[in-house]
Protein backbone atom coordinates (compact mmCIF):
# COMPACT_ATOMS: atom_id res chain seq x y z
CA UNK A 1 0.00 0.00 0.00
CA UNK A 2 3.19 2.44 0.98
CA UNK A 3 4.49 1.91 -2.71
CA UNK A 4 1.07 2.48 -4.51
CA UNK A 5 0.80 5.30 -2.60
CA UNK A 6 4.34 6.77 -3.18
CA UNK A 7 3.32 6.15 -7.26
CA UNK A 8 0.23 7.80 -7.83
CA UNK A 9 1.45 11.02 -5.90
CA UNK A 10 5.06 11.31 -6.83
CA UNK A 11 3.92 11.52 -10.90
CA UNK A 12 1.27 12.02 -12.90
CA UNK A 13 1.86 9.54 -15.52
CA UNK A 14 0.27 5.65 -15.24
CA UNK A 15 2.09 3.26 -12.78
CA UNK A 16 2.13 0.30 -15.82
CA UNK A 17 3.20 0.89 -19.46
CA UNK A 18 0.48 2.01 -21.87
CA UNK A 19 -0.77 -0.82 -23.79
CA UNK A 20 0.48 -1.89 -27.43
CA UNK A 21 -2.72 -0.44 -29.03
CA UNK A 22 -1.65 3.12 -27.81
CA UNK A 23 1.23 2.90 -29.56
CA UNK A 24 0.64 1.57 -33.03
CA UNK A 25 -1.39 4.48 -34.41
CA UNK A 26 1.61 6.71 -33.22
CA UNK A 27 4.56 4.57 -35.35
CA UNK A 28 2.33 4.06 -38.26
CA UNK A 29 1.12 7.70 -38.12
CA UNK A 30 5.17 8.56 -37.99
CA UNK A 31 5.81 5.87 -40.73
CA UNK A 32 3.41 7.61 -43.17
CA UNK A 33 4.84 10.95 -42.32
CA UNK A 34 7.98 10.21 -43.86
CA UNK A 35 6.47 8.44 -46.75
CA UNK A 36 3.65 11.04 -47.69
CA UNK A 37 5.90 14.43 -45.96
CA UNK A 38 5.30 17.26 -48.85
CA UNK A 39 7.56 19.15 -50.90
CA UNK A 40 8.56 22.70 -48.53
CA UNK A 41 8.84 24.61 -51.70
CA UNK A 42 5.08 25.00 -52.99
CA UNK A 43 6.60 26.23 -56.47
CA UNK A 44 8.19 23.63 -58.77
CA UNK A 45 11.39 24.08 -59.69
CA UNK A 46 12.45 25.66 -63.11
CA UNK A 47 13.25 22.75 -65.85
CA UNK A 48 16.78 24.74 -65.93
CA UNK A 49 17.84 24.52 -62.50
CA UNK A 50 20.30 22.20 -61.48
CA UNK A 51 18.19 20.68 -59.07
CA UNK A 52 15.96 18.72 -61.06
CA UNK A 53 17.77 15.52 -60.93
CA UNK A 54 18.53 14.58 -57.48
CA UNK A 55 14.47 13.89 -56.62
CA UNK A 56 14.29 11.99 -59.82
CA UNK A 57 17.28 9.43 -58.61
CA UNK A 58 16.10 9.54 -55.17
CA UNK A 59 12.74 8.29 -56.09
CA UNK A 60 14.30 5.53 -58.33
CA UNK A 61 16.87 4.42 -55.49
CA UNK A 62 13.46 4.04 -53.06
CA UNK A 63 11.82 1.58 -55.94
CA UNK A 64 14.82 -0.11 -56.30
CA UNK A 65 15.26 -0.78 -52.39
CA UNK A 66 11.65 -0.92 -52.20
CA UNK A 67 11.79 -4.11 -54.85
CA UNK A 68 14.41 -6.01 -52.82
CA UNK A 69 12.89 -5.53 -49.72
CA UNK A 70 9.73 -7.53 -51.52
CA UNK A 71 11.66 -10.14 -53.58
CA UNK A 72 13.30 -11.30 -50.28
CA UNK A 73 10.30 -11.75 -47.92
CA UNK A 74 8.57 -13.38 -51.01
CA UNK A 75 11.91 -15.57 -51.04
CA UNK A 76 11.72 -15.89 -47.69
CA UNK A 77 7.89 -17.18 -47.53
CA UNK A 78 8.97 -19.78 -50.36
CA UNK A 79 11.68 -21.60 -47.74
CA UNK A 80 9.71 -21.04 -44.89
CA UNK A 81 6.86 -23.22 -46.96
CA UNK A 82 8.79 -25.23 -48.03
CA UNK A 83 10.15 -26.29 -44.55
CA UNK A 84 6.87 -26.50 -43.68
CA UNK A 85 5.89 -28.90 -46.13
CA UNK A 86 9.12 -31.24 -45.54
CA UNK A 87 8.16 -31.36 -41.94
CA UNK A 88 5.33 -32.48 -42.76
CA UNK A 89 6.53 -34.97 -44.32
CA UNK A 90 8.72 -35.86 -41.87
CA UNK A 91 6.14 -36.17 -39.39
CA UNK A 92 4.48 -38.70 -41.29
CA UNK A 93 7.03 -40.62 -41.59
CA UNK A 94 7.62 -40.46 -38.02
CA UNK A 95 3.91 -41.05 -37.41
CA UNK A 96 3.70 -44.37 -39.50
CA UNK A 97 6.62 -45.83 -37.78
CA UNK A 98 5.16 -45.03 -33.97
CA UNK A 99 2.10 -46.75 -35.18
CA UNK A 100 3.74 -49.25 -36.61
CA UNK A 101 5.93 -49.44 -32.97
CA UNK A 102 2.34 -49.35 -30.89
CA UNK A 103 0.75 -51.83 -33.59
CA UNK A 104 3.79 -54.39 -32.29
CA UNK A 105 3.30 -53.74 -28.89
CA UNK A 106 -0.38 -53.99 -28.38
CA UNK A 107 -0.19 -57.23 -30.12
CA UNK A 108 2.83 -58.11 -27.53
CA UNK A 109 0.93 -57.28 -24.86
CA UNK A 110 -2.40 -58.69 -26.10
CA UNK A 111 -0.81 -62.22 -26.17
CA UNK A 112 0.33 -61.16 -22.97
CA UNK A 113 -3.08 -60.68 -21.56
CA UNK A 114 -4.54 -63.68 -23.48
CA UNK A 115 -1.91 -66.14 -21.79
CA UNK A 116 -2.87 -64.30 -18.54
CA UNK A 117 -6.43 -64.75 -19.02
CA UNK A 118 -5.72 -68.78 -19.68
CA UNK A 119 -7.57 -68.49 -22.85
CA UNK A 120 -4.58 -70.96 -24.57
CA UNK A 121 -1.27 -71.02 -24.81
CA UNK A 122 1.01 -69.70 -26.93
CA UNK A 123 3.98 -70.37 -28.70
CA UNK A 124 5.33 -67.26 -29.07
CA UNK A 125 8.64 -66.88 -27.92
CA UNK A 126 10.29 -63.92 -30.11
CA UNK A 127 8.50 -61.00 -28.51
CA UNK A 128 9.86 -57.54 -28.12
CA UNK A 129 11.98 -57.94 -24.84
CA UNK A 130 10.85 -54.07 -24.07
CA UNK A 131 7.27 -54.59 -24.52
CA UNK A 132 7.38 -58.01 -21.84
CA UNK A 133 9.81 -56.27 -19.63
CA UNK A 134 7.40 -53.25 -19.60
CA UNK A 135 4.57 -55.65 -18.88
CA UNK A 136 6.18 -57.36 -15.88
CA UNK A 137 7.18 -53.86 -14.13
CA UNK A 138 3.60 -52.47 -14.63
CA UNK A 139 2.02 -55.30 -12.41
CA UNK A 140 5.30 -55.49 -10.07
CA UNK A 141 4.66 -51.75 -9.66
CA UNK A 142 0.88 -52.41 -9.12
CA UNK A 143 1.59 -55.46 -6.70
CA UNK A 144 -0.43 -57.38 -8.84
CA UNK A 145 1.76 -60.54 -7.92
CA UNK A 146 -0.23 -63.37 -9.51
CA UNK A 147 -0.24 -61.48 -13.03
CA UNK A 148 3.57 -60.22 -12.74
CA UNK A 149 4.48 -64.21 -11.86
CA UNK A 150 2.55 -65.45 -15.06
CA UNK A 151 4.35 -62.85 -17.10
CA UNK A 152 7.57 -63.77 -16.03
CA UNK A 153 7.18 -67.34 -16.56
CA UNK A 154 6.60 -65.73 -20.03
CA UNK A 155 9.56 -64.02 -20.05
CA UNK A 156 11.79 -67.34 -19.14
CA UNK A 157 10.30 -68.99 -22.13
CA UNK A 158 11.76 -66.09 -24.66
CA UNK A 159 14.94 -66.71 -26.92
CA UNK A 160 16.69 -64.36 -25.85
CA UNK A 161 16.01 -65.00 -21.88
CA UNK A 162 18.84 -64.83 -19.82
CA UNK A 163 18.99 -64.52 -16.01
CA UNK A 164 19.08 -61.94 -14.56
CA UNK A 165 19.34 -61.67 -10.35
CA UNK A 166 18.21 -57.81 -10.74
CA UNK A 167 14.32 -58.82 -12.22
CA UNK A 168 14.55 -62.14 -9.24
CA UNK A 169 14.91 -59.28 -6.50
CA UNK A 170 12.58 -56.95 -7.39
CA UNK A 171 9.90 -60.26 -7.70
CA UNK A 172 10.75 -61.14 -3.79
CA UNK A 173 10.32 -58.01 -2.96
CA UNK A 174 6.66 -57.67 -4.41
CA UNK A 175 6.06 -60.82 -3.39
CA UNK A 176 6.95 -59.55 0.43
CA UNK A 177 4.91 -56.40 -0.04
CA UNK A 178 1.95 -58.92 -1.23
CA UNK A 179 2.67 -61.11 2.22
CA UNK A 180 3.47 -64.20 0.28
CA UNK A 181 6.39 -65.28 1.46
CA UNK A 182 6.48 -68.98 0.64
CA UNK A 183 6.39 -67.88 -2.98
CA UNK A 184 9.28 -65.42 -2.44
CA UNK A 185 11.40 -68.64 -1.38
CA UNK A 186 10.59 -70.55 -4.47
CA UNK A 187 11.95 -67.79 -6.91
CA UNK A 188 14.56 -67.77 -4.73
CA UNK A 189 15.13 -71.00 -5.34
CA UNK A 190 14.66 -70.93 -8.97
CA UNK A 191 17.33 -68.37 -8.80
CA UNK A 192 20.01 -70.55 -7.51
CA UNK A 193 18.95 -73.11 -9.52
CA UNK A 194 19.62 -70.64 -12.85
CA UNK A 195 22.97 -70.23 -11.70
CA UNK A 196 22.70 -66.29 -10.65
CA UNK A 197 25.12 -64.86 -7.94
CA UNK A 198 23.89 -65.01 -4.64
CA UNK A 199 24.71 -61.54 -2.60
CA UNK A 200 23.55 -59.55 0.74
CA UNK A 201 21.03 -57.91 -1.47
CA UNK A 202 19.00 -61.28 -2.34
CA UNK A 203 19.26 -62.41 0.64
CA UNK A 204 18.17 -59.18 2.48
CA UNK A 205 15.27 -59.53 -0.13
CA UNK A 206 13.94 -62.95 1.17
CA UNK A 207 14.39 -61.83 4.84
CA UNK A 208 12.22 -58.88 4.39
CA UNK A 209 9.83 -60.96 2.90
CA UNK A 210 9.37 -63.22 5.82
CA UNK A 211 9.74 -60.73 8.18
CA UNK A 212 6.71 -58.69 6.55
CA UNK A 213 4.19 -61.61 7.49
CA UNK A 214 5.40 -61.54 10.78
CA UNK A 215 7.46 -64.94 10.56
CA UNK A 216 10.54 -63.70 12.51
CA UNK A 217 11.54 -66.90 13.23
CA UNK A 218 11.94 -67.65 10.13
CA UNK A 219 13.82 -64.38 9.30
CA UNK A 220 16.47 -64.23 12.21
CA UNK A 221 17.12 -68.01 10.88
CA UNK A 222 18.15 -66.78 7.41
CA UNK A 223 20.09 -64.03 9.20
CA UNK A 224 22.40 -66.69 10.35
CA UNK A 225 22.54 -68.07 7.67
CA UNK A 226 24.12 -65.15 5.87
CA UNK A 227 25.93 -64.78 8.52
CA UNK A 228 28.14 -68.39 7.75
CA UNK A 229 28.35 -67.49 3.76
CA UNK A 230 30.80 -65.61 2.10
CA UNK A 231 30.29 -63.01 0.55
CA UNK A 232 26.18 -62.07 1.86
CA UNK A 233 27.46 -60.97 5.27
CA UNK A 234 24.21 -59.04 6.26
CA UNK A 235 24.77 -54.81 6.30
CA UNK A 236 22.65 -52.32 7.85
CA UNK A 237 20.04 -52.66 5.59
CA UNK A 238 19.31 -55.86 6.94
CA UNK A 239 19.39 -55.09 10.37
CA UNK A 240 17.27 -52.15 9.80
CA UNK A 241 14.77 -54.40 8.10
CA UNK A 242 14.59 -57.00 10.95
CA UNK A 243 14.61 -54.17 13.60
CA UNK A 244 11.42 -52.19 11.68
CA UNK A 245 10.01 -55.63 11.77
CA UNK A 246 10.94 -56.33 15.58
CA UNK A 247 9.18 -53.00 16.59
CA UNK A 248 6.13 -53.12 14.90
CA UNK A 249 5.16 -56.17 17.35
CA UNK A 250 6.89 -54.64 20.25
CA UNK A 251 9.60 -56.93 20.67
CA UNK A 252 11.99 -54.33 22.11
CA UNK A 253 14.30 -57.20 23.53
CA UNK A 254 15.08 -58.57 19.95
CA UNK A 255 15.98 -54.89 19.04
CA UNK A 256 18.42 -54.40 21.67
CA UNK A 257 20.03 -58.17 20.55
CA UNK A 258 20.26 -57.04 17.07
CA UNK A 259 21.82 -53.43 17.86
CA UNK A 260 24.44 -55.48 20.41
CA UNK A 261 24.87 -58.19 16.97
CA UNK A 262 25.60 -54.77 14.49
CA UNK A 263 28.31 -53.82 17.39
CA UNK A 264 29.54 -56.64 17.29
CA UNK A 265 30.43 -57.18 13.79
CA UNK A 266 31.07 -53.22 13.67
CA UNK A 267 28.03 -52.32 11.46
CA UNK A 268 27.15 -48.80 12.43
CA UNK A 269 23.17 -47.55 12.27
CA UNK A 270 22.55 -45.21 9.17
CA UNK A 271 19.70 -42.52 9.29
CA UNK A 272 17.22 -45.17 8.32
CA UNK A 273 17.62 -46.89 11.47
CA UNK A 274 18.23 -44.46 13.78
CA UNK A 275 14.42 -42.55 12.25
CA UNK A 276 13.17 -46.26 12.69
CA UNK A 277 13.66 -46.41 16.57
CA UNK A 278 13.04 -43.09 17.33
CA UNK A 279 9.76 -43.73 15.13
CA UNK A 280 9.02 -46.52 16.90
CA UNK A 281 9.52 -45.38 20.70
CA UNK A 282 7.62 -42.38 20.07
CA UNK A 283 4.80 -44.66 18.66
CA UNK A 284 5.37 -46.67 22.27
CA UNK A 285 5.72 -43.70 24.46
CA UNK A 286 9.23 -44.55 25.28
CA UNK A 287 10.28 -40.88 25.43
CA UNK A 288 13.45 -41.72 27.09
CA UNK A 289 14.55 -44.15 24.71
CA UNK A 290 13.33 -42.07 22.09
CA UNK A 291 15.54 -38.83 23.57
CA UNK A 292 19.01 -41.36 24.04
CA UNK A 293 17.86 -42.26 20.43
CA UNK A 294 17.60 -39.01 19.20
CA UNK A 295 21.04 -37.78 21.30
CA UNK A 296 23.26 -40.72 20.26
CA UNK A 297 22.40 -39.96 15.95
CA UNK A 298 23.70 -36.38 16.90
CA UNK A 299 26.65 -37.65 18.43
CA UNK A 300 27.79 -39.21 15.31
CA UNK A 301 28.77 -37.64 12.09
CA UNK A 302 28.22 -39.78 9.54
CA UNK A 303 24.32 -39.61 10.54
CA UNK A 304 22.57 -36.16 10.37
CA UNK A 305 18.99 -36.09 11.36
CA UNK A 306 16.60 -35.31 8.39
CA UNK A 307 12.85 -34.52 7.93
CA UNK A 308 11.97 -37.75 9.00
CA UNK A 309 13.75 -37.76 12.36
CA UNK A 310 11.62 -34.17 12.85
CA UNK A 311 8.57 -35.76 11.71
CA UNK A 312 8.68 -38.55 14.29
CA UNK A 313 9.89 -36.61 16.93
CA UNK A 314 6.85 -33.82 16.58
CA UNK A 315 4.21 -36.42 16.19
CA UNK A 316 5.59 -38.28 19.65
CA UNK A 317 5.11 -35.14 21.77
CA UNK A 318 2.14 -34.23 19.56
CA UNK A 319 0.23 -37.32 20.02
CA UNK A 320 0.58 -36.65 23.80
CA UNK A 321 -0.56 -33.35 23.74
CA UNK A 322 2.70 -31.90 24.50
CA UNK A 323 2.67 -29.13 22.06
CA UNK A 324 4.37 -26.79 23.53
CA UNK A 325 7.56 -29.35 23.97
CA UNK A 326 6.76 -30.24 20.03
CA UNK A 327 6.97 -26.41 18.99
CA UNK A 328 10.51 -26.20 20.42
CA UNK A 329 11.36 -29.03 18.88
CA UNK A 330 10.00 -27.83 15.68
CA UNK A 331 12.46 -24.24 16.06
CA UNK A 332 15.24 -26.27 16.97
CA UNK A 333 15.30 -28.60 14.24
CA UNK A 334 14.06 -26.12 11.80
CA UNK A 335 17.34 -23.95 12.82
CA UNK A 336 19.78 -26.41 12.11
CA UNK A 337 18.41 -26.29 8.46
CA UNK A 338 15.97 -29.15 8.46
CA UNK A 339 12.95 -27.75 6.29
CA UNK A 340 9.37 -29.19 7.03
CA UNK A 341 7.22 -30.98 3.85
CA UNK A 342 3.68 -31.63 3.64
CA UNK A 343 3.92 -34.25 6.10
CA UNK A 344 4.70 -32.23 8.70
CA UNK A 345 2.76 -29.90 8.14
CA UNK A 346 -0.12 -32.13 8.90
CA UNK A 347 1.32 -33.52 11.75
CA UNK A 348 1.31 -29.68 13.44
CA UNK A 349 -2.16 -29.53 12.17
CA UNK A 350 -3.45 -33.18 13.72
CA UNK A 351 -1.72 -32.21 16.56
CA UNK A 352 -3.56 -28.72 17.28
CA UNK A 353 -7.04 -30.00 16.45
CA UNK A 354 -6.21 -32.25 18.96
CA UNK A 355 -5.49 -29.83 21.16
CA UNK A 356 -8.43 -27.78 19.90
CA UNK A 357 -6.16 -24.71 19.39
CA UNK A 358 -8.00 -24.16 16.22
CA UNK A 359 -6.59 -20.18 16.18
CA UNK A 360 -2.78 -22.28 15.26
CA UNK A 361 -4.31 -24.79 13.57
CA UNK A 362 -5.72 -21.88 10.98
CA UNK A 363 -2.32 -20.41 10.92
CA UNK A 364 -0.41 -23.61 9.85
CA UNK A 365 -3.28 -23.52 6.99
CA UNK A 366 -2.81 -20.13 6.24
CA UNK A 367 0.89 -21.07 5.92
CA UNK A 368 0.80 -23.96 3.61
CA UNK A 369 -1.20 -22.09 1.13
CA UNK A 370 0.94 -19.06 1.37
CA UNK A 371 3.90 -20.94 0.37
CA UNK A 372 2.10 -23.37 -2.14
CA UNK A 373 2.57 -26.05 -0.22
CA UNK A 374 -0.52 -28.83 -2.28
CA UNK A 375 -2.55 -30.15 0.56
CA UNK A 376 -3.25 -34.03 0.50
CA UNK A 377 -6.01 -36.03 1.41
CA UNK A 378 -4.56 -36.28 4.52
CA UNK A 379 -4.70 -32.48 5.32
CA UNK A 380 -8.08 -32.36 4.11
CA UNK A 381 -9.14 -35.22 6.27
CA UNK A 382 -7.42 -33.83 9.34
CA UNK A 383 -8.78 -30.32 9.03
CA UNK A 384 -12.34 -31.68 8.16
CA UNK A 385 -12.37 -33.95 11.33
CA UNK A 386 -11.02 -30.89 13.66
CA UNK A 387 -13.60 -28.36 12.48
CA UNK A 388 -16.51 -31.03 12.69
CA UNK A 389 -15.26 -32.06 15.98
CA UNK A 390 -15.73 -28.28 17.30
CA UNK A 391 -18.80 -27.94 15.51
CA UNK A 392 -18.23 -25.37 12.92
CA UNK A 393 -19.87 -27.08 9.64
CA UNK A 394 -20.03 -24.14 7.97
CA UNK A 395 -16.21 -24.36 7.66
CA UNK A 396 -16.03 -28.04 7.95
CA UNK A 397 -18.58 -27.97 4.06
CA UNK A 398 -16.34 -25.37 2.75
CA UNK A 399 -13.32 -28.01 3.00
CA UNK A 400 -15.43 -29.74 1.73
CA UNK A 401 -16.42 -28.80 -1.23
CA UNK A 402 -13.04 -27.01 -1.72
CA UNK A 403 -11.53 -30.53 -1.12
CA UNK A 404 -13.25 -31.81 -4.21
CA UNK A 405 -13.07 -28.58 -6.45
CA UNK A 406 -9.60 -29.71 -6.35
CA UNK A 407 -10.28 -33.42 -7.69
CA UNK A 408 -9.08 -35.13 -4.14
CA UNK A 409 -11.31 -37.91 -4.00
CA UNK A 410 -12.64 -38.57 -0.42
CA UNK A 411 -12.31 -41.34 1.26
CA UNK A 412 -13.98 -43.34 3.83
CA UNK A 413 -12.23 -41.45 6.58
CA UNK A 414 -13.59 -37.69 5.05
CA UNK A 415 -17.12 -39.61 4.98
CA UNK A 416 -17.20 -40.79 8.97
CA UNK A 417 -15.83 -37.37 10.03
CA UNK A 418 -19.07 -35.79 7.93
CA UNK A 419 -21.43 -38.27 9.42
CA UNK A 420 -20.24 -37.62 12.57
CA UNK A 421 -20.24 -34.12 12.88
CA UNK A 422 -23.33 -34.04 11.64
CA UNK A 423 -24.97 -36.79 14.55
CA UNK A 424 -23.78 -34.38 17.23
CA UNK A 425 -24.97 -31.12 15.58
CA UNK A 426 -28.18 -33.31 15.80
CA UNK A 427 -28.78 -32.83 11.66
CA UNK A 428 -30.00 -36.60 10.19
CA UNK A 429 -31.32 -35.12 6.61
CA UNK A 430 -27.46 -33.56 6.25
CA UNK A 431 -26.57 -37.18 6.51
CA UNK A 432 -28.54 -38.34 3.56
CA UNK A 433 -26.78 -35.70 1.62
CA UNK A 434 -23.87 -37.86 2.75
CA UNK A 435 -25.50 -40.92 1.40
CA UNK A 436 -26.80 -39.20 -1.84
CA UNK A 437 -23.25 -38.48 -2.53
CA UNK A 438 -21.59 -41.96 -2.06
CA UNK A 439 -24.10 -43.30 -4.61
CA UNK A 440 -23.29 -41.11 -7.47
CA UNK A 441 -19.47 -41.72 -5.97
CA UNK A 442 -16.78 -44.41 -6.46
CA UNK A 443 -15.85 -44.27 -3.07
CA UNK A 444 -15.28 -47.66 -1.85
CA UNK A 445 -16.83 -48.01 0.73
CA UNK A 446 -15.89 -50.56 4.05
CA UNK A 447 -17.37 -52.12 7.55
CA UNK A 448 -16.07 -49.13 9.88
CA UNK A 449 -18.02 -46.37 7.42
CA UNK A 450 -21.08 -48.17 8.12
CA UNK A 451 -20.82 -48.91 11.80
CA UNK A 452 -19.79 -44.96 12.02
CA UNK A 453 -23.47 -44.40 10.32
CA UNK A 454 -25.30 -46.65 12.56
CA UNK A 455 -23.94 -45.32 15.74
CA UNK A 456 -25.27 -41.66 14.25
CA UNK A 457 -28.70 -42.73 13.37
CA UNK A 458 -28.91 -44.81 16.89
CA UNK A 459 -27.70 -41.56 18.47
CA UNK A 460 -29.88 -39.44 16.75
CA UNK A 461 -33.06 -41.56 17.25
CA UNK A 462 -33.80 -42.80 13.73
CA UNK A 463 -33.96 -46.53 14.58
CA UNK A 464 -35.98 -47.34 10.93
CA UNK A 465 -33.09 -45.61 8.93
CA UNK A 466 -30.40 -47.45 11.37
CA UNK A 467 -31.68 -50.77 10.34
CA UNK A 468 -31.67 -49.76 6.82
CA UNK A 469 -28.03 -49.24 6.99
CA UNK A 470 -27.77 -53.29 6.82
CA UNK A 471 -29.61 -53.42 3.77
CA UNK A 472 -27.33 -50.88 2.23
CA UNK A 473 -23.80 -52.83 3.84
CA UNK A 474 -25.66 -56.23 1.96
CA UNK A 475 -25.87 -54.45 -1.18
CA UNK A 476 -22.12 -53.31 -1.06
CA UNK A 477 -20.58 -56.79 -0.14
CA UNK A 478 -19.87 -55.35 3.71
CA UNK A 479 -20.64 -58.07 6.16
CA UNK A 480 -22.00 -56.85 9.80
CA UNK A 481 -19.11 -57.03 12.43
CA UNK A 482 -19.68 -57.22 16.41
CA UNK A 483 -19.38 -53.52 16.43
CA UNK A 484 -22.20 -53.34 14.13
CA UNK A 485 -24.34 -55.45 16.29
CA UNK A 486 -23.58 -54.05 19.12
CA UNK A 487 -24.36 -50.64 18.33
CA UNK A 488 -27.60 -51.43 17.21
CA UNK A 489 -28.35 -53.21 20.72
CA UNK A 490 -27.35 -50.15 22.83
CA UNK A 491 -29.52 -48.28 20.61
CA UNK A 492 -32.79 -50.69 20.57
CA UNK A 493 -31.85 -51.18 24.66
CA UNK A 494 -32.00 -47.36 25.26
CA UNK A 495 -35.66 -47.17 23.57
CA UNK A 496 -36.52 -50.25 25.52
CA UNK A 497 -37.40 -52.05 22.58
CA UNK A 498 -36.52 -55.76 24.15
CA UNK A 499 -37.40 -58.09 20.32
CA UNK A 500 -34.67 -56.27 18.63
CA UNK A 501 -32.08 -56.87 21.06
CA UNK A 502 -32.73 -60.16 21.81
CA UNK A 503 -32.96 -60.87 17.90
CA UNK A 504 -29.67 -59.03 17.50
CA UNK A 505 -27.80 -60.96 20.49
CA UNK A 506 -28.79 -63.87 18.95
CA UNK A 507 -27.05 -62.86 15.18
CA UNK A 508 -23.84 -61.75 17.63
CA UNK A 509 -22.76 -65.22 18.52
CA UNK A 510 -22.35 -66.31 15.05
CA UNK A 511 -20.80 -63.44 14.39
CA UNK A 512 -17.32 -64.54 13.86
CA UNK A 513 -15.14 -62.31 16.73
CA UNK A 514 -11.74 -60.35 15.43
CA UNK A 515 -8.45 -61.46 16.54
CA UNK A 516 -7.09 -59.30 19.94
CA UNK A 517 -4.01 -59.08 18.34
CA UNK A 518 -4.45 -56.82 15.27
CA UNK A 519 -1.66 -57.06 11.84
CA UNK A 520 0.60 -54.39 11.85
CA UNK A 521 0.27 -51.65 9.35
CA UNK A 522 3.02 -52.01 6.59
CA UNK A 523 4.64 -48.56 6.72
Amino acid sequence: MASLSTTTTTTTSPPFPPPPTTRRPASFRTHVSTRTEPDPNPNPPSPSSSTEKPPRNTALAVTDERTRRILKEVEKQRATEAKERKELVNRKIASQKAISVILRREATKAIIDKRNKNKGPTNSKKLLPRTVLEALHERITALRWESALKVFELLREQLWYRPNSGVYIKLIVMLGKCKQPEKAHELFQAMVDEGCDLDCESYTALLSAYSRSGRLDKAFSLLKEMKSTPGCEPDVQTYSILIKSCLQVFAFDKVQSLLSDMATYGIKPNTVTYNTLIDAYGKAKKFSEMESTLVEMLADRNCQPDVWTMNSTLRAFGYIGQIETMERCYDKFQSSGIQPNVQTFNILLDSYGKAEDYIKMSAVMEYMQKYHYSWTIVTYNIVIDAFGKAGDLKQMEYLFRLMRSERIKPSCVTLCSLVRAYAHAGKPEKIGGVLRFVENSDVLLDTVFFNCLVDAYGRLGCLAEMKGVLELMEQRGCKPDVITYRTMIKAYSFKGMNSQVKELTELLTTVQRPPLKRNKPDF
